[in-house]
Formats: structure tokens, C-alpha cells, sequence
């Protein structure tokens, strides 16, 4: 039987693999403390699954592609309160089911096979960017980063802008939190457009972070977002991971061909995730709570690896902590001989040896608990 030599070259991801490790190790009956994967354990905010509830309908119908009005005009209104961004909520947003599926499938909408075009993506990096990219049939080209995590223009040739038909940029990066400035994120737009490359930026976490506000690719792109996309998420912003809903803005051609492929591809979302979308988009003030629970753990975490010798890296932004262990793999077992389950930088690519990532998803008392076990093993 034919097989497509993508899926057998991919192999598992890995990701997913440590989620089931978790799962067996917990089916055995033994306690894990999961910081692998980015599924925060808070609870959603109780206006927003009212608001789901009381939008299912008695009689079940297709969603449509291009989404409810009311809910791109609610992304257009939070994205005017956040970062002070016009856009066109008719011709430049378009809802998804998540994020992940969004990133994975956009390839498929702005590469040409035949045309050998690439795709570059920064490693370390999340691993659906390379994934999308060859299942499109692009020519993979990731781009490893420098010692601090940040993605810039220059570094990339001239060349490489122009046989890439995207490039993924990620501001808080997962997995190292690094955050990307603005300076930075205007030469990352002057040399997409003159390579004529998509400028695809993945600003999942943009509402997590420590101190500064991260900027976003909308707001140095300038009126009508030329050649520019920005892919947001409920999913840790409003502790809607289950919801699967998110959106991509920008460029108005750009969303006119994914709004083609989608029509295709049957992956609209439905209408009640939706109605409870557009309350999470409209209100700010659960954000602020969400956001100080989070730099409670990443405070927590991030003393007791630096109290055994074990620098934290980056990790500003997201919900991850990023720490230099020397072998992460063999830091990965030690820890999880003791029931605390780490991502080994590796998994994300070139870069990654030598880190492990901490997922800031346990509850604070579970952080507090792991913290004394990281500092009994890191030392050791």
C-alpha cells in the first residue's frame, strides 16, 4: 500500500510522546509533576464556559469559514487595546481551531513545490513550523539562534529571504521565553518584504509575561499589515487549551488564500467556541490574574535551579522556563526517576541540547513541591 514518505519521515512527536509517558506512569499509579507540555492546570474562567454553554444551539449546522463577525470584530478591538493596532476585522482576521492547526497547515496555502520554495523557522523552535513546512513539500531551512533565543533579521543572507516563501518568527519564543523588541521586529518586516517572503509571526503567548508588554508584528507593520501574519491563541491567555480557538491577522491577500484553503480543509471553528471566544477577547482583567500566577511559578522554579548551579536562560515571556543543565537527557531521566517530567531541549531542534524546558503548568503548591526535588537533583 502507498504510504506519503512525509508521515513515516516524521516520525511520533515527540511532544505527544511525553504526554503518554505521563499518562502510563500515572496509570501505574505512580505521582508525576508533568512540566512537559504547555497545558496550564488553572481553571478557565468561569464567564467563558457560561458563555459556551449558553450558546449551544438545538440544532446543530456547519460553521463558516470566514467566522462570526462579532467575533473578528472582537479580535480587531483587542488588538486596538493591546497594541494600538488597526486592522480591517472583514478582510484581514480569520478564526481557527488553535493555533497549532493554523501553523501547520498556512504552508500549504503560500508554498510552490515545484518552485523549491523553502520555509525557514528558528531551532530551538516549535515543531509543528518544520512539520507544516514539509508536508507542503517546502525545502526545510531552519535558522539555529544565537545564545539569547532572538530571531533577527540579519540573521539571515539576502539569498535565504528570497527562495523562502515564509518565515516563522515566535515572540515570547517557545521553548525559551526569550522575547523579541520592537527594533528587532521592524528589520524582521523590512527584510521579509524585501525578499518577498511571508512573514509569519507566531504570537501565542503574547499576553504572558514577566515585566515589559511584548510587541507585536502588527504594530510595525503599518496600515494594512503588507506581507505580514500574526497567529494568536485563547488557549493560554484565557486557559481555553481544551477550546482549541484561535485566530490569524494581517496581510488581506494573505487571509483571502488561507480563507480559500480553509473553505478546503473543513477546519472552521464551531460557532459556540466562537461565542465564547468573543467574551475572552473582549475582557482583559482574568489575563491580569492569570498572568501574576504565572511569574509566581516561574520565580519559584527559577530560584531553585539557580540555587543548584543551573542558570535559568531567556525565559521572560510564555509560560516556560529555560534552563542549562549541560545533558539534558540525562537531566530528563534523573528528574523523572523522581515523578518530574521535563522537555529535553533537544526535542525542539538544533540549539536545544544542553537545556531542558520547564512547562508552567502545575498548581503553585505542586511548583513549591517540585522545587525542593529540582534542587535535590540539578545539585547532584
Amino acid at each position: 500500500m502507498k504510504v506519503n514518505p512525509v508521515v513515516e519521515g516524521m516520525g511520533e512527536y515527540a511532544i505527544g510522546a511525553l504526554a503518554e509517558h505521563a499518562r502510563r506512569l500515572r496509570a501505574e499509579g505512580k505521582r508525576v509533576l508533568d512540566f512537559s507540555i504547555g497545558d496550564p492546570r488553572e481553571p478557565t474562567p468561569p464567564f467563558i464556559p457560561e458563555a459556551l454553554r449558553a450558546a449551544v444551539p438545538k440544532i446543530s449546522q456547519y460553521p463558516t469559514t470566514a467566522g462570526l463577525p462579532e467575533l473578528r470584530e472582537a479580535v480587531a478591538g483587542y488588538l486596538k487595546r493591546r497594541f494600538d493596532a488597526d486592522v480591517d476585522p472583514d478582510t484581514q482576521v480569520i478564526p481557527t481551531s488553535g493555533s497549532k492547526e493554523a501553523i501547520f497547515s498556512t504552508a500549504l496555502a503560500f508554498v510552490d513545490r515545484d518552485q523549491r520554495h523553502s520555509v525557514v523557522w528558528p531551532t530551538p523552535g516549535y515543531p509543528i513550523y518544520e512539520r507544516g513546512a514539509r508536508f507542503a513539500g517546502a525545502s526545510a531551512a531552519p535558522m539555529q539562534l544565537a545564545s539569547d533565543f532572538i530571531f533577527r533579521a540579519r540573521d539571515l543572507g539576502r539569498d535565504a529571504w528570497s527562495r523562502a516563501a515564509m518565515v516563522w518568527i515566535c515572540s515570547p519564543h517557545n521553548p525559551t521565553g526569550s522575547i523579541t523588541n520592537r527594533d528587532d521586529l521592524a528589520d524582521l518586516v523590512t527584510a521579509a518584504r524585501e525578499g518577498g517572503a511571508w512573514l509569519c509571526s507566531d504570537e501565542c503567548y503574547s499576553d504572558i509575561y514577566d515585566e515589559t508588554p511584548p510587541s507585536s508584528v502588527l504594530e510595525v507593520a503599518g496600515p494594512g499589515a503588507e506581507g505580514v501574519l500574526a497567529f494568536f491563541s485563547l488557549s493560554k491567555r484565557s486557559g481555553m487549551t481544551g477550546y482549541r480557538s484561535g485566530v490569524i491577522v494581517g496581510d488581506a491577500e494573505a487571509i483571502r488564500l488561507i480563507k480559500l484553503l480553509r473553505t478546503s480543509t473543513g477546519t472552521a471553528s464551531p460557532e459556540f467556541v466562537q461565542r465564547a471566544a468573543i467574551t475572552a477577547w473582549s475582557d482583559d482583567d482574568h489575563v491580569i490574574e492569570r498572568r501574576r500566577i504565572f511569574s509566581q511559578k516561574r520565580a519559584i522554579l527559577g530560584a531553585a535551579c539557580e540555587a543548584a548551579g543551573m542558570p535559568v536562560v531567556a525565559s521572560q515571556g510564555a509560560i516556560y522556563l529555560w534552563v542549562r543543565v549541560g545533558d539534558d537527557l540525562a537531566i530528563s531521566n534523573r528528574l523523572l526517576s523522581q515523578g518530574i517530567l521535563v522537555t529535553p531541549g533537544r526535542v525542539f531542534g538544533k540549539g536545544g541540547e544542553g537545556y531542558i524546558r520547564l512547562a508552567l503548568v502545575p498548581a503553585l503548591e505542586e511548583c513549591d513541591e517540585a522545587a525542593e526535588v529540582l534542587g535535590k537533583c540539578l545539585t547532584a
